[in-house]
């Protein structure tokens, strides 16, 4: 007996050997540069199979959707003015005329302007979340994932303090994700809104474009089971 119980000790020993090994992991850094911890992040966010095909579509269909088209002339018909033929038919030497608004005078409308245009494109709700966990995945992969801890949301709001600790990671000069579990006022917001090389936004808005077009990309330690419950809703 002695004997089955040290081989099922050992046993469970080589299998959480084996799920430390498998397991992905995050360093949690503090205000100081120096890591507090290493946490755990959900493979079933953090390591899916990725599509390019489906991240292309996404940013094609994100890009597409902050176009206004706006962009408007106005034809012959929308000018302002008079509708009064401006000179008589005959005996003037030159082309008959009746319609000072015609495109071809100065002032007049316009003939294949821009118009009022809808550009907005659809993705599938799936295929969005498909699109967000792919990028995660990426920047999971690449390392391009900075963990924070918690106390960064109570930190003061002196810009000065954020600076020195991007500086201690080298991260000063890159294009940076802050991604906090709220977007509500608090002291992190304060300290870091006069840093341009900053965007701030918050777990329930994070989107897949937003992930690809920064090069590194920050978490706090809250926010990951912030976006862990938002995936568990949509399934």
């Amino acid at each position: 007996m002695a004997k089955e119980l040290d081989r099922k000790k050992v046993g469970k020993v080589v299998k959480k050997a084996k799920k430390k090994e498998n397991a992905l992991t995050i360093s949690i850094y503090d205000l100081d540069g120096k890591i507090e911890k290493e946490i755990e992040l959900p493979k079933e966010i953090f390591s899916v199979k990725v599509s390019p095909r489906l991240l292309t579509q996404y940013v094609r269909v994100y890009l597409a959707n902050q176009r206004q088209g706006t962009a408007s002339t106005k034809t012959r018909g929308e000018v302002s003015g008079s509708t009064r033929k401006i000179y008589r038919q005959k005996g003037t030497g030159r082309a008959r005329h009746g319609d000072i608004k015609a495109p071809i005078f100065v002032g007049g409308g316009i003939v294949g302007g821009p118009r009022p245009k809808d550009f907005r494109l659809k993705i599938g709700r799936k295929q969005k979340k498909k699109a967000l966990l792919g990028a995660l995945t990426l920047k999971q992969e690449s390392k391009e994932l900075i963990g924070l801890s918690d106390k960064f949301l109570s930190v003061k709001p002196k810009t000065k303090l954020l600076i020195e600790f991007f500086q201690k990671l080298n991260l000063e000069k890159e294009k940076k994700l802050l991604v906090i579990p709220l977007l509500e006022k608090n002291q992190l917001l304060l300290a870091v809104r006069n840093i341009p090389t900053v965007t701030v936004v918050s777990a329930t808005a994070l989107n897949c474009y937003q992930l690809l077009n920064h090069k590194k990309i920050l978490f706090i330690a809250k926010t990951i089971e912030v976006i862990k419950n938002i995936n568990k809703d949509e399934n």
